[in-house]
């Protein structure tokens, strides 16, 4: 390598570095204090060594907080919408993408146009109507309305439009159904986009704070997010409780980075494709 090129490689290489610890930094100083002292992270917040090590913020997470009820209501309400999504986003996306019927063109872009509406805007709406449904403060009412997301059905609308006709007319020719070729045909060579659909769904609905403001008020209903937001606001009294706060944060962390982390590769291949064939 010419010695330009390597002072160009080296820089580069530098400047990701640094911006990589930039964005590391906070992850590290939140590690750091959920192992620290209610002193040490009050007098020292922002030191990445905890002195001395503690478990103290945890042992106070399982025992003087409801995080166990918490974490159980987001796995429930995590698991059914993401299964929820990925068949219906998936199968509204191949009924707008291979079938022909009068308004597809304006329900489609009644979704585009759903995902360029602020999620804010529709908080105040979705509470009167869940009230009015006589479901508000219910699982149903954290479930529902969120079951479906418009970005799920544009994904795999785009993805299923990449998939040959061929191979669902040979399948129509030995007789099956519209709803057996999208199930035993196109279902499993859409597997990259699932899988990304399934990662971004995980993270979206465990990761969901908004809706659960205005579907629940029982305590016993709270998912992480919102059992979360209660112990910042200061339920648990007076006080910083860096450890307790932050070591609940990143065990909230945890699933997330897990099921990306796994399915990483997929993903990327999966935003790739649909990039290509958008």
């Amino acid at each position: 390598m010419k010695p330009r090129g390597l002072v160009n490689t080296l820089v580069g290489y530098s400047i990701l570095i640094f911006f990589a610890l930039v964005f590391l930094y906070p992850f590290v100083i939140q590690l750091a204090n959920s192992f620290k002292t209610e002193p040490d992270a009050a007098d020292n917040p922002l030191s990445p060594v905890p002195n001395p090590v503690s478990f103290a913020g945890f042992e106070r997470i399982f025992e003087g907080t409801n995080f166990p009820l918490w974490l159980g209501n987001s796995v429930l309400v995590t698991i059914v919408i993401t299964a929820g999504r990925v068949f219906f986003d998936s199968l509204a996306g191949y009924a707008l993408a291979r079938l022909r019927f009068g308004g597809r063109r304006a329900i489609f872009a009644g979704v585009i146009a759903v995902m360029a509406v602020p999620g804010v805007v529709l908080l105040i709406p979705k509470f009167l109507v869940l009230n009015q449904l006589g479901i508000y403060d219910s699982y149903t009412a954290l479930i529902l309305p969120i079951i479906v997301d418009a970005a799920g059905v544009f994904i795999m609308k785009q993805f299923f439009e990449s998939v040959p006709a061929s191979m669902e007319e040979a399948a129509r020719i030995d007789g099956a159904s519209i709803f057996r070729t999208y199930w035993s045909v196109v279902l499993p060579m859409a597997r990259p986009a699932l899988i990304t659909l399934t990662i971004l769904s995980f993270q979206g609905s465990w990761n969901e704070f908004p809706h659960t403001l205005v579907a629940v008020q029982d305590p016993d209903l709270f998912t992480l997010p919102r059992g979360l937001a209660d112990l910042v606001s200061g339920s648990l009294g007076v006080g910083t409780q860096y450890p307790l706060k932050l070591g609940a944060a990143l065990l909230a962390t945890i699933p997330v980075a897990i099921i990306f982390v796994i399915f990483q590769r997929y993903f990327v291949r999966g935003a790739s494709e649909g990039a290509e064939k958008g």
